[in-house]
């Protein structure tokens, strides 16, 4: 898998030009160039590369898509969508959705108080703003000062007892009544990890009879005229086409019937979000059975037929899609620090003046190896390995013995394995994965991708250099932090390979993809590692630029953050350290500096150049 399933997930945002991973985008600059660039800087650790122009570029595909589905099924509503905060609320992700999508009036979606505060500040004058998740008085009044600074907002009502909360501010407050939305609680549920927030026990949404009570309410309140929305959810990263068709039908004859009840103001129906992402590398093993164009064709068409039957006029549709906005957008880069199979090279053979007969013969068979006999002398060599380690254990080889064949050895199946790269056998794979060898990454993966971690969701992964040769090393990746955990391991269902690097020679960088989904709100900071360094790359005709620079936090920064005092934690360290003996008063000083230095860096390791 040369190309790391590029033509799968990419979308055609990445290519690989002299062996180097390169934006699809006008001047073109490789990712490698972007990451030495930054890191003749001093940065070190892992880094987060942000591209807003995929961010405009999954906008547009979103907004053109409907949009020529709405003229294709001559559908009489209009199209609409929100950003929902709560897919990553990082300032300079949040500030680059909001200019890419000023064009469209792109609005945001909140499920708390501080992100409805944020989307009050942050949506402009008529994008809409929608507000979903559990609400108290202070949010819902939140909402009506929204509306009466010049918002168009709707609040989603998620039990009868927010929709009472309303109709009291109403009554007590001269302030301006945002506009109402009925969350519906479908029988349709939808597929994949989040199947669970679609279907009768899911945590949101009004049964029929509430909805029901709520026009009741609403009526004799007199404020039917502000019921505008109906909405539902089904899922995140909904994988199959048929259970949104199954609850689009189900939301849209909810939608008809409400409105044949009197609903006179309602003409909004959102369908959620839930859009997904591919994040799979291989083609057997797809996130999702559709299309962009699949998705927005199913969903003008089949609301447009239910509307047509029920002789109700087509509705405006909203739609929360986040994931797929996002996802693309931001990159994590990190170099590697060690292979744990370094202990293998044949630098490091000590042979005696007298060996072993058997180490003898691994000598000539790693000495003599080519294309035509690798196979036969593959074989001998683990036929000689074997009987070596029985030798040991029955005391007629000594340790540097047994450290001469297991080198040998080691190299010649790696030898080996190039040399029969063409092959496709299942010895060679089971020997590839025997060999498979240990990257340690530069991050943390409860940090950067805290969803492999909780879901063991797949990311695209591949180095972004040296790539106009195989990889041919089974990988595993290990991050630096002190947990087992911290593994991406060796799937022999989806395969990772990666190169054979001299790292006392050369960096090599491996490079994960669609990060910016979540993984930045979700992140933990385990051991105490904070968020990589974070840069904006905009990039133009002729060049690109770094902007946006969010330096990872310092250590102390760090141990602040969680409530420790800075200034008590530097001074216990300078007392400790000023009593301290058998040193000079120079070499106090020096060591001071060192420490003060320390302490203010990021806490990833420091040992590539």
């Amino acid at each position: 898998m040369k190309n790391f399933g590029l033509d799968i997930w990419a979308n055609k945002n990445f290519i690989i030009e002299e062996g180097e991973v390169r934006l699809n985008y006008k001047s073109m600059p490789s990712l490698l160039e972007i990451t030495k660039r930054i890191r003749d800087n001093g940065t070190r650790g892992p880094l987060l590369l942000r591209f807003p122009h995929l961010i405009k570029k999954q906008i547009r595909s979103l907004y053109s898509h409907f949009y020529s589905a709405i003229e294709e099924n001559e559908y009489k509503g209009s199209f609409n969508a929100v950003f929902p905060l709560k897919v990553n609320q990082f300032p300079h992700a949040v500030t680059a959705v909001v200019q890419e999508g000023k064009e469209y009036y792109y609005g945001l979606e909140a499920g708390s108080k501080a992100e409805l505060i944020l989307a009050m500040t942050q949506t402009p004058l008529g994008a809409n703003i929608t507000v979903n998740g559990f609400k108290d008085k202070e949010m819902i009044t939140l909402g009506f000062i929204a509306a009466q600074s010049g918002h168009t907002i709707t609040l989603t009502i998620e039990g009868l007892g927010e929709l009472e909360t309303i109709i009291a501010v109403a009554k007590e407050s001269n302030l301006k009544v945002p506009n109402i939305g009925l969350r519906v609680r479908l029988h349709s549920a939808g597929s994949g990890v989040w199947a669970k927030s679609g279907g009768m026990d899911a945590k949101f949404g009004l049964t029929s009879t509430e909805i029901l009570e709520a026009v009741s309410l609403l009526k004799a309140a007199k404020l039917l005229d502000n019921l505008s929305m109906i909405h539902f959810h089904i899922g995140s990263q909904m994988v199959d086409i048929a259970p949104i068709k199954r609850a689009l039908r189900e939301a849209g004859n909810f939608y008809a019937e409400l409105k044949k009840m009197g609903a006179n103001a309602l003409e909004n129906i959102n369908i959620g979000g839930g859009l997904a992402v591919e994040y799979d590398q291989y083609s057997h093993a797809k996130s999702h059975n559709y299309s962009i164009e699949e998705f927005s064709s199913s969903v003008v068409f089949l609301l447009g037929e239910i509307m047509d039957a029920k002789g109700v006029a087509h509705p405006n549709i909203f739609t929360e899609s986040g994931r797929f906005i996002v996802a693309s957008h931001a990159v994590l880069i990190t170099p590697v620090l060690e292979l744990f199979t370094q202990d293998y090279h044949e630098k490091l053979l000590k042979f005696k003046k007298n060996n072993p007969p058997l180490i003898e013969e691994l000598r000539e068979l790693n000495r003599l190896l080519n294309n035509k006999n690798c196979i036969e002398y593959l074989h001998d060599a683990l036929d000689h390995i074997e009987s070596l380690l029985t030798l040991f254990d029955l005391g007629y080889i000594d340790l540097q013995d047994r450290s001469n064949a297991e080198i040998l050895v080691h190299n010649i199946i790696k030898k080996s394995l190039y040399l029969t790269a063409s092959y496709n056998t299942d010895e060679l794979k089971q020997l590839q994965i025997n060999l498979q060898e240990r990257y340690l990454i530069n991050a943390s993966i409860f940090q950067s991708l805290p969803d492999y971690w909780g879901i063991k969701q797949d990311f695209p992964i591949m180095p972004i250099h040296h790539l106009n040769a195989d990889p041919l090393r089974a990988a595993s990746l290990w991050d630096i932090t002190c947990d087992s955990d911290g593994e991406i391991g060796f799937n022999p269902e989806k395969p990772l390979y990666l190169h054979d690097i001299n790292l006392d020679e050369e960096d090599y960088f491996l490079a994960f993809f669609n990060v910016g989904a979540y993984q930045e709100t979700l992140g933990m900071q385990h051991n105490l590692f904070t968020h990589p360094s974070e840069y904006t790359i905009s990039i133009d005709d002729e060049s690109y630029s770094l902007q946006n620079n969010v330096a990872s936090k310092s250590i102390l920064n760090v141990l602040a953050s969680l409530g420790y005092n800075e200034q008590e934690i530097l001074n216990k360290l300078k007392t400790d350290l000023q009593k301290s003996d058998f040193i000079t008063e120079k070499e106090k000083s020096d060591t001071l500096t060192k420490l003060e230095t320390y302490i203010n860096q990021n806490g990833y390791l420091r040992t590539t150049n």
